[in-house]
């Protein structure tokens, strides 16, 4: 039987249907918006999985080609691995049902989103997050609570619900949020400078459509939910958690007071790897268990420590931020670089301008489109230490480089002003928290020593969160354990003047807005602190672009004279570039984008260009080259594909009797344009700038 539930949101019919796809799923529904469609399901195991010490939780979120009624391209014609977008969305969706499980859960679990149908207007990863909320809320998966999620754009001032990919484009905010009933769970967007004031508002808002939509799917679950199935807990032995804890005694306490990262590691290693040791005759193959233990004995030994003194693993105050240093042009090739360190984190941030050729296109369900500006970010094993396989760029680098790059773009110049197309590049050198952060904010520094004209600077922070029974501690600039251990990681970008892009993800089962607020108070503190240090190492983008990177000239022909340029089969334009060595990009609309990092060679392409389009000019002087003679006067190429007749009688000043007297094919001759009539016949004259006293004599330079 099929359950369906609506709710109007912003002007829009959502529809949650259930019961007609995927039947035999723990949960699934399909979730419509104008005609963008989403199947939404859910799979678990009551049995956890051996070997497993995680929660062994997948979330995929797959667009079909059908979809937007395209077929892929490629030799086999099928969906191949995720893009950008979709593994974004899916760890958009990941990151606040998975604090829903309890913690003895560990049976293997997949969400997975099929987007079917997509009308080019209604976005389909929001649908996506509200399917799997659904989903997991009918079906007999173990979960505490409901969540639900929603888009948030303004447009104008003025708040909306679901924005349409036309008004996204249009927003100055654009942020998407999950939650519960009682608390935000999720936030994932960014703005034009946005105040934080109006963020908050922002996230009140986009709550208050979540209530609604929750209230939808509990009607939903009273139709065809299911009864939670029972499932084996996850259970360790009290015997063990108590040897353990009396082998560990204070030791983990003292360690969490070692301020280096290396040498605080070393030492819980050391620590457990005896435990291990010494008990492996008790409890022999329980070496799993005990380092779970001994993880939690960690985390309640900083979460004390944090809680009641103040005082974090490196000796910090909550609000303190690391020592900062920055650095420009460290490489000497790169057409811009930044190095930003703070503490054991650090970014090598590199800049390289192209031409339009570089442009990144996509092809999404939404339509074909260029990018022009892209930030890469890559996290190598040597960054913590590690020794680990390289197998291509993963799910987190992916994730975290749309972060920055979403934190940068506010303040990229538009194509207008700057035709170049930008790529940054980040590298992780060295990592204990928060390296997307460090990476705007290298990213900032690199852009600036680049000469690209970025309006100001963009610094980011990592705020962290400790949640006691009575007490909470917000957390600026938190370390790497800081993060895994504690309840929340939110992170926030912008300039002096606001937020360009907010990240949240949190443990606990939700955030209340106060505590959003302070957090957001903070983190514009410590934003302001960081611009500071990175003015001081480049108060501006440089005045001139790197010797090494191109320059662009741009300059406007009618259409009607691209093919002049371009030629038969592309012949023309070849040559130009072939002998110049620029590259030469058009535009339909006739735009001409001339590159070259020699500068006299993009003059000399230039001029070729202008050459090739220019139209003659009453009363201008050309020289031009005698193409044809005839008995009544002479025929004048003036510019390349542009003939002129100089009439005997415009020869000189005095009778000329025969043409072959004065000029012949191949000769150069300066001449005057005299009119040109409605059908583009040009009148020359040579007698015009002739001298009055000039002769039949003056015959013009043979053309050799």
């Amino acid at each position: 039987m099929t359950h369906k539930v609506e709710i109007e949101l912003g002007g829009r019919t959502l529809t949650i249907e259930s019961g007609k796809l995927a039947r035999q799923a723990n949960g699934a529904v399909t979730v419509r918006y104008g005609d963008s469609m989403v199947i939404s399901t859910v799979c678990s195991n009551t049995e956890p999985r051996l070997g497993f010490d995680f929660f062994p939780l997948t979330v995929e979120y797959r667009e079909k080609a059908y979809a937007a009624g395209k077929i892929p391209g490629g030799f086999f014609k099928r969906e191949g691995r995720p893009s950008e977008k979709e593994i974004v969305s899916a760890r958009i969706i990941d990151r606040p049902i998975r604090p829903l499980f309890p913690d003895d859960f560990m049976g293997e679990t997949q969400v997975i989103n099929f987007i079917v149908s997509h009308d080019r207007q209604n976005d389909t990863d929001v649908l996506a997050l509200v399917g799997t909320g659904a989903a997991l809320s009918i079906s007999d998966v173990p979960i505490e609570k409901a969540v639900s999620g929603v888009r948030v754009g303004r447009i104008g001032g003025q708040l909306i619900i679901n924005p349409t990919i036309d008004q996204i484009a249009e927003c100055d905010l654009s942020i998407m949020l999950a939650g519960s009933e009682d608390a935000i769970a999720m936030v994932e967007g960014g703005g034009r400078e946005i105040p934080e004031a109006d963020m908050v508002e922002a996230l009140s808002f986009g709550h208050d459509h979540i209530k609604m939509i929750l209230e939808k799917v509990k009607e939903l679950k009273a139709m065809c939910g299911r009864e939670t199935f029972e499932y084996t807990p996850v259970v360790i032995d009290e015997t063990l958690i108590a040897r353990v804890k009396e082998m560990v005694g204070d030791k983990l306490n003292e360690f969490n007071r070692i301020a280096d990262k290396e040498q605080r590691c070393t030492e819980k290693k050391n620590l457990t790897k005896q435990i291990v040791e010494a008990l492996d005759e008790e409890f022999p193959e329980h070496e799993k268990d005990i380092k779970t233990i001994v993880h939690d004995l960690d985390s309640e030994a900083m979460r004390v420590m944090i809680l009641n003194e103040n005082r974090r693993i490196d000796g910090r105050g909550p609000d303190d931020i690391r020592e900062i240093t920055c650095e420009v042009g460290y490489l000497p090739r790169a057409h811009g670089s930044g190095i930003f360190t703070r503490g054991q984190t650090q970014a090598l941030v590199a800049i390289t301008l192209g031409t339009k050729i570089d442009e990144q296109r996509l092809d999404e369900l939404e339509g074909e489109s260029t990018k022009s500006y892209m930030l890469h970010y890559n996290f190598p094993p040597f960054s913590t230490g590690e020794t680990k396989p390289i197998r291509g760029t993963n799910r987190r680098e992916i994730g975290h480089g749309a972060l920055a790059e979403r934190a940068l773009f506010p303040v990229i110049p538009g194509e207008d002003g700057f035709p170049y197309t930008i790529r940054v590049v980040s590298d992780i050198m060295e990592s204990n928290g928060s390296s997307s952060m460090a990476s705007v904010c290298g990213g900032s520094l690199a852009l600036m020593d680049a000469g690209v004209p970025i309006k100001s600077a963009v610094a980011g922070i990592a705020m962290g969160l400790i949640k006691g029974d009575d007490k909470v501690v917000i957390l600026t600039d938190i370390l790497g354990d800081e993060d895994h251990f504690g309840d929340m990681d939110f992170k926030v970008t912008g300039t002096t003047e606001g937020i360009t892009a907010i990240q949240m993800d949190i443990k606990i089962a939700g955030l209340d807005l106060e505590t959003m607020r302070q957090a957001l108070d903070k983190a514009r503190i410590a934003r302001l602190k960081i611009l500071e240090k990175m003015n001081a190492a480049i108060p501006s983008h440089r005045d001139q672009l790197s010797e090494f990177a191109p320059r662009i000239i741009t300059i406007k022909i009618p259409p009607s004279k691209i093919g002049d340029v371009i030629g038969p089969g592309g012949k023309i334009i070849r040559a130009i570039v072939e002998e110049t060595g620029a590259k030469i990009d058009i535009d339909d609309d006739g735009t001409v984008l001339i590159a070259s990092v020699d500068g006299d060679a993009g003059r000399r392409a230039l001029a070729r260009v202008q050459e090739l389009v220019e139209e003659p000019e009453i009363g201008k002087v050309y020289t031009g080259v005698v193409r044809r003679v005839t008995t009544f006067g002479a025929f004048v190429e003036i510019i390349p594909g542009t003939d002129g007749l100089i009439h005997i009688s415009e020869l000189d000043h005095t009778r000329v009797r025969r043409v072959e007297d004065v000029l012949n094919v191949g000769d150069k001759v300066d001449v005057k344009v005299l009119s040109i009539d409605p059908e583009g016949k040009v009148r020359l004259s040579r007698k015009a700038i002739l001298d009055n006293g000039g002769t039949g004599t003056h015959h013009a330079e043979r053309h050799r």
